[in-house]
């Protein structure tokens, strides 16, 4: 299995028109799970503030192939191609989400070095919006500040939200997930587990791969930082 994040500004009337066109798993050969969404920046502020004229899409498929396929074939792929396109291999996983294999790592340890990238996926419990939104906005504060981050954002599709980062290494992921000299991260994640934010919810740390296109000129993963190993 492998992971697919796509973001372009493709403006307001083909950012909104974006949203339905999410690929479906019964009718796209190799899809494991897709959503798409409106992209948003991180940050300390209480509501979110998506921006109409991003979208994105994220995706788990089989393999390159089939993912290959959808690039080359698919018309919400066209409408995208214009922006940026990262490719995963995951490593580890907290929580469940479809398509996601039962069998990743748990633990918060994974052998890897060079560039990491973290998805977090959640369906939001509505009751709890209010509850998730204040946590979220601490942990976001402290994101956009931590050493190491390369490039991060939001994506709100609701009930689905989202978050897409880069980090230049596991290290400098793990001190803001779960140092303690400003532990937002670690605080909301311990709010939730007390009473959950999510229907259901994934936190799952990759590998990234490969990676092309641009978002506003800048390709924010260069390929010359992408582990030299290869995908396997």
């Amino acid at each position: 299995m492998i992971a697919s994040v796509h973001v372009a500004d493709v403006g307001a009337r083909a950012g909104l028109a974006v949203l339905r066109r999410a690929p479906k798993p019964g009718s796209t050969p190799g899809l494991r799970f897709a959503t798409t969404a409106l992209a948003a920046p991180l940050g300390p502020s209480f509501l979110p503030s998506p921006d109409v004229k991003r979208a994105g899409l994220v995706a788990f498929w089989d393999d390159d192939q089939a993912l290959e396929r959808f690039v080359g074939e698919h018309p919400l792929a066209a409408v995208l191609s214009g922006g940026w396109e990262l490719r995963l291999e995951p490593l580890r996983a907290h929580g469940a989400w479809p398509g996601l294999p039962t069998d990743l790592p748990a633990a918060r340890a994974s052998v890897h070095e060079g560039p990491a990238a973290v998805l977090t996926l959640g369906r939001l419990r509505l009751t709890q919006a209010v509850r998730f939104l204040r946590a979220s906005a601490k942990a976001e504060g402290r994101v956009v500040r931590a050493p190491g981050l390369i490039w991060a954002t939001g994506f709100g599709r609701p009930p689905l939200v989202a978050t897409c980062s880069l980090w230049q290494d596991t290290r400098s992921l793990a001190a803001y997930a779960y140092g303690s000299v400003e532990p937002a991260h670690a605080d909301a994640v311990a709010r939730g587990e007390a009473k959950p934010f999510h229907h259901r919810q994934a936190f799952i740390r990759f590998r990234p791969y490969s990676t092309r296109g641009s978002l506003a000129g800048a390709n924010p993963l260069a390929e010359s930082w992408l582990s030299p190993s290869g995908h396997a």
